[in-house]
């Protein structure tokens, strides 16, 4: 009897400590997004926000999804952001990257045609087709587009892991992320919440697998040559 009261204890133990490894494993990921952007994020909000921008190449925009082929409420927060950021002289350009895996569906041109409604000049975007996730427009900036620094914008609960892919994909990015908690509080609850998974697949992307992007080329010259003009913010 004691035989088994000492096995099923030390079962027991086996399982506990099983289960911190497996909670120390599944918060790793989060504690490397949040550490990798402390110092490189701020809300995009209170008044004087822009101030705690630094100057940078361009602004990032992530694409957020599409309805009726116009963009989703946070998509287009995000766009107003950079349209702030570009107004302000805080980026010389705009990168704009998103989804078009399908004829029928296209993030980057909605998101330009939405841009050049707000007075953003077409001369200074750049749409990036081949966005189709936070770690591919990271890499693609970098490796595709020549981008050295970048503002990187997207909603507040997306930025430590944007900012943090960023950076591990050789990007000097600092984030400006939207409070949407503020006006769509489910939905930023629930996307938030996937932010877990997300930054678990983030983290294998990044420094387990060197993930190359779905599409990694050819070069583009388009965001060099609006940085060569003189004045460029970080150029």
């Amino acid at each position: 009897m004691r035989g088994k009261v000492r096995l099923s204890r030390k079962g027991l133990r086996r399982t506990y400590q099983g289960l911190v490894l497996a909670s120390v494993l599944a918060l790793a990921p989060m504690t490397w997004a949040w550490l990798g952007s402390s110092g490189h994020r701020a809300t995009a909000e209170d008044e004087g926000w822009v101030r705690q921008v630094p100057e940078a190449q361009a602004a990032l925009v992530l694409g957020a999804g599409l309805y009726a082929g116009r963009p989703s409420p946070m998509l287009a927060r995000r766009l107003d952001i950079a349209a702030e950021l570009y107004l302000s002289g805080k980026v010389k350009a705009l990168l704009l990257s998103g989804d078009n895996s399908r004829k029928e569906y296209d993030e980057p041109t909605a998101m330009r045609d939405y841009l050049r409604a707000k007075g953003v000049p077409d001369a200074v975007m750049v749409l990036d087709y081949a966005g189709f996730d936070t770690w591919d427009s990271c890499v693609r900036a970098r490796k595709v587009f020549g981008a050295e620094r970048v503002t990187v914008v997207t909603q507040e609960f997306h930025i430590p892991r944007a900012v943090t892919l960023c950076r591990t994909a050789g990007l000097e990015a600092f984030g400006a992320g939207d409070d949407s908690a503020r006006r769509w509080a489910a939905t930023t609850y629930a996307s938030a919440a996937r932010e877990l998974f997300a930054t678990a697949k983030a983290f294998a992307d990044a420094l387990i697998l060197h993930s190359d992007p779905v599409y990694p080329g050819p070069r583009e010259v388009s965001l060099t040559r609006i940085l060569s003009q003189p004045g460029a913010p970080g150029a």
